[in-house]
């Protein structure tokens, strides 16, 4: 017997079996160094020093804590790291790197749609920027949510490698292209020079920009499935159930936040053709400091990315506390198939097919993956849309409507996000009324969007497209007889505005010949296209024709479309967050991460990919005209139907939407008639993960 063990009383009047125990004040053990408990524990996130076992709750009603493990890289355990060692911490460090891949995607969109309108590009590699991203992701999404749900944090340390990488990638055309101006003579007004527009030879900036944004998308692809998978199921075990809401929300309001700073930041550096009366232009997209800044800016974003690396490596797979309220999450499941409750998967490929195979076979399932693709494609719309939209609707520049609708984008999409996952964490929403919740929502935003059609300006009479010219030429032809001596050029669209209200193509159209700028403003003369309206007489005494720029729309629905649109959102981004939360329930707990996959391949396919195809060419549909130089190539369209437009946008979201509701109503009757379904969920809430040590008398 050790020496501080209890020992029996000696004695001749002892009692036989009475134990004598050491008091407090006798015997004094040492405090244990913190490090001494952390060190054995922390053995344990090597893997390989014992197998893991699927943690069940005990006859007593006790959890095995075991497999919980302390905050560390590798196997060192740092005691100061253990104040971090909990959700709300990992949600801060993973919140920052989602907002930064989404800084990344808002650039890359921005800096596609500028170079697609800057260069020629063909059909195929349009295809390979726009889809790469969306079609590398849904390659891996199903192995990384099967075979990196049990080593969640590794793929978040990998993922955060990747981003920065992706975005290096698409730096390095600007980083590494040499400085050089290519000179094209262009002339704007009436003369007899001619517009001199060869056809030129690709140039290296272009062949590079294709090639690694291709690249990068596809790398960036790949990053985003641990984060959007394995990060949703990894908060969603470490949460109570009815807390799962507000953290999920904030994770997808993230993401929105982060795309609408990507569209705000690289807005400024969105370039327009310089379409100046110069007899010689410079290609402005040829800068140096244009490709410095948007090199710096993708530099930036990947430092942050790989700031993300060492923080997130420190966090255990199994937070405190996560045990057990994955525990109390088992008493009380919504399975659409009850027989699979304590359903067991290996490794093996086989496996991987046989739990596909139990979820495809969830029609339940199912219907909330296409009811997630179709809602997704309202805000994928007004990112597509609405920055055209609101600049020819509105008449604002490329710049101005771009910002705008990144600031609409960022409050709207963000704040419903956020929402709908505080309302039914805060209403303890059933998984019933999670459906309702997503019906009843889906249905406000589709009565907001048939209020936006009425919301739209009267289009300006335009020279040759929708006006003649005073009662000469054709409507779809800019030549007239007033302008048909002048040789003008349909390539370049320098639009100006007469003393007719009407407008012009560019002062060639117009018939000017003359132009001079006063007080760094500069006016057209002796337009001979230009008959009626008053006259203004400039300084020097000469009478202004014309001034660049659109005419004054003479509208002032702005404000009224933005707050419309932004309802819209709002209420169409409050599905996003209750859809997560049903795909969840409704699957055993270790599907719920393929699951997720599934989900996110079916919108891939039914939603990211088909969705900007249907909305690009839906805008080119209302096109009226359109850029076609002289080697052949049609170029990007110059005038749009803004009735035929407004139509088009509101018809196709509304279809989406109408998709959502049909297709949560289909899976809510299928849940209602095959499950039994109640609205008292418990909620496992753990105030301390350290177990408590019980006082008793040795």
């Amino acid at each position: 017997m050790y020496e501080g063990a209890p020992r029996r009383s000696e004695g001749r009047d002892a009692d036989p079996g009475k134990v004598e125990s050491w008091s407090s004040k006798s015997l004094k053990f040492p405090k244990t160094r913190p490090y001494l408990k952390l060190f054995p524990r922390a053995l344990i996130r090597f893997g390989g020093f014992r197998k893991r076992k699927k943690v069940q709750p005990s006859d007593s009603g006790e959890v095995d804590n075991s497999l919980e493990q302390p905050c560390g890289v590798g196997c060192v355990a740092s005691p100061c790291c253990e104040c971090c060692n909990n959700i709300r911490c990992f949600m801060v460090f993973h919140c920052i790197l989602v907002i930064c891949q989404g800084v990344i995607f808002g650039l890359i969109d921005v800096s596609i749609g500028d170079f697609q309108g800057q260069y020629y590009v063909k059909t195929i590699e349009n295809l390979a920027l726009e889809f790469s991203y969306d079609i590398s992701s849904a390659l891996v999404a199903i192995f990384i949510a099967f075979y990196g749900d049990r080593k969640k944090v590794i793929c978040f340390v990998v993922s955060s490698f990747l981003v920065g990488l992706g975005s290096l990638l698409c730096a390095f055309p600007s980083f590494t292209e040499e400085s050089y101006q290519s000179k094209v003579a262009i002339e704007d007004i009436c003369k007899e020079t001619k517009v001199f527009s060869g056809c030129q030879r690709r140039a290296s900036f272009q062949s590079k920009y294709l090639s690694f944004f291709t690249l990068g998308q596809t790398v960036q692809g790949i990053a985003a499935m641990p984060l959007y998978i394995l990060g949703i199921t990894f908060i969603e075990e470490s949460v109570a159930t009815h807390s799962a809401g507000i953290y999920l929300g904030i994770a997808e309001c993230s993401e929105i936040i982060g795309y609408a700073m990507g569209y705000v930041i690289g807005a400024p550096l969105v370039k327009v053709r310089d379409q100046s009366t110069a007899a010689e232009n410079t290609t402005n997209n040829d800068d140096p400091d244009w490709k410095w800044t948007w090199w710096i800016i993708f530099l930036y974003a990947a430092l942050v990315a790989w700031c993300m690396l060492i923080p997130l490596s420190c966090f255990p797979n199994n937070m405190p506390g996560s045990t057990q309220i994955r525990a109390g999450k088992r008493k009380r499941l919504h399975l659409f198939d009850k027989k699979h409750k304590d359903l067991e998967l290996g490794i093996r490929i086989k496996d991987l097919f046989a739990g596909l195979w139990i979820l495809m076979k969830n029609p339940v399932l199912i219907c909330l993956a296409l009811s997630k693709a179709s809602e997704s494609l309202v805000m994928m719309g007004a990112s597509e849309f609405l920055p055209k939209y609101l600049e020819n609707q509105f008449i604002l520049t490329p710049t101005m409507a771009t910002a705008l609708a990144g600031l609409v984008l960022l409050p709207g999409g963000a704040l419903g996000h956020l929402l709908g996952g505080v309302i039914v964490s805060t209403l303890q929403m059933s998984y019933k009324a999670l459906m309702r919740f997503i019906m009843v929502t889906s249905v406000v935003s589709l009565i907001l969007l048939m209020f936006i059609v009425s919301v739209r300006c009267n289009p300006v009479q335009f020279a040759g497209i929708s006006e003649d010219y005073d009662g000469t030429g054709q409507l779809g032809n800019l030549t007239a007889p007033c302008n048909e001596n002048c040789r003008c050029s349909s390539s370049i669209y320098s639009s100006i505005c007469g003393r007719d209200d009407i407008e012009y193509f560019s002062p060639c159209f117009a018939g000017c010949t003359y132009s001079k700028t006063l007080n760094q403003k500069k006016a057209y003369y002796n337009c001979s296209c230009i008959k009626e309206g008053l006259t203004t007489e400039d300084g020097e005494g000469d009478f202004i024709d014309a001034r660049p720029g659109k005419c004054d729309a003479k509208c002032n629905k702005l404000p009224l479309f933005l707050a419309f649109i932004f309802s819209t959102l709002v209420f169409s981004s409050f599905c996003s967050v209750p859809i997560i939360l049903a795909i969840i329930r409704v699957v055993p707990e270790t599907l719920r991460s393929l699951a997720l996959g599934v989900s996110y391949v079916i919108l891939r396919i039914f939603g990211t990919i088909p969705g900007p195809l249907l909305f690009k060419t839906s805008g080119e549909s209302s096109c009226i005209f359109r850029d076609t130089n002289k080697c052949g190539h049609t170029g990007q369209c110059w005038i749009y139907n803004q009735t035929k437009m407004a139509y088009l946008l509101v018809g196709i979201c509304f279809l989406c939407k109408l998709c959502t509701i049909i297709f949560t109503t289909i899976a809510f009757f299928i849940y209602k008639h095959r499950v039994k379904d109640s609205t008292d969920i418990p909620d496992i809430t753990v105030k301390n993960p350290k177990v408590k040590k019980r006082k008793t008398d040795l």
